[in-house]
């Protein structure tokens, strides 16, 4: 069952992962879009947003700087280990709460606005609920077992099974002895990365750098009357007709 768990899962949501960006594009570059309904309401949009995006970059920068960083280096840059922890753990809850309160206004501005609603798909909502496991799970693990609790060196069991998937040397015994919160939070993230290609989160790798040089849009108000539509078709028969009858 370990086997399992901690080798075959991970390696399945990773191909699921590639394998589904690929497909995702070669058959619905379409929807390869974030499906904004800013235009259906914006102001507790304008406030979640850049908390929830502003948090998951912390996040995600902790997760990379965690799992990817080996204590060896730190300790040849000099880097004492105590001070690494705390930069983690405080570093990680500052971020960790940010994130929270962003997706909290998000998902509450899809339940509190009918027209956000209606336009919420299924996978929306699977998105949402596996974002906000995965968010209670890693602040259970941050806070939970390093704030409030003993503590728990992931780095030296964690960290290095992780390396070990993408170095194809995996070591399964490291994680038998870990929380169940790091359990239940490491295998969490490999199945959210085989979702991954099949929700709005495909924009993340559609970064628009051409805004950084693109010419200003701009709006300009219409003032004065509204100019006329086209005439309905019943008109036009009705002209050509009197047009024909009359030879002019």
């Amino acid at each position: 069952m370990n086997t399992v768990i901690w080798i075959v899962v991970p390696y399945a949501c990773l191909a699921v992962f590639i394998a589904g960006h690929v497909w995702r594009w070669r058959h619905d570059q379409f929807g390869w879009t974030t499906h904004t309904s800013q235009l259906l309401e914006s102001r507790l949009l304008r406030l979640g947003s850049p908390l929830f995006h502003l948090g998951a970059f912390g996040v995600i920068g902790g997760h990379a700087m965690g799992l990817l960083v080996p204590a060896s280096l730190t300790e040849t840059l000099g880097i004492p280990e105590h001070l690494y922890h705390q930069v983690a753990v405080w570093g990680g809850t500052v971020t960790g709460i940010v994130m929270v309160a962003g997706l909290v206004l998000l998902i509450a501005r899809r339940l509190v606005s009918g027209r956000i609603r209606r336009v919420t798909t299924g996978m929306d909502k699977v998105l949402y609920a596996f974002l906000a496991a995965m968010v209670v799970l890693g602040m259970t693990a941050t806070v939970g077992e390093n704030l409030l609790g003993p503590g728990y060196d992931y780095r030296e069991t964690i960290a290095v099974w992780s390396r070990g998937i993408f170095w194809f040397q995996p070591h399964t015994e490291l994680m038998t002895g870990a929380p169940l919160v790091y359990q239940l939070h490491a295998i969490g993230g490999f199945l959210f990365l085989a979702l991954w290609p099949f929700t709005r989160l495909v924009h993340v790798w559609s970064a628009p750098l051409a805004y950084l040089w693109r010419p200003y849009v701009v709006y300009r108000a219409r003032r004065g009357p509204v100019p006329a539509g086209p005439p309905a078709p019943a008109v036009v028969r009705d002209t050509a007709l009197r047009y024909d009858r009359s030879g002019r």
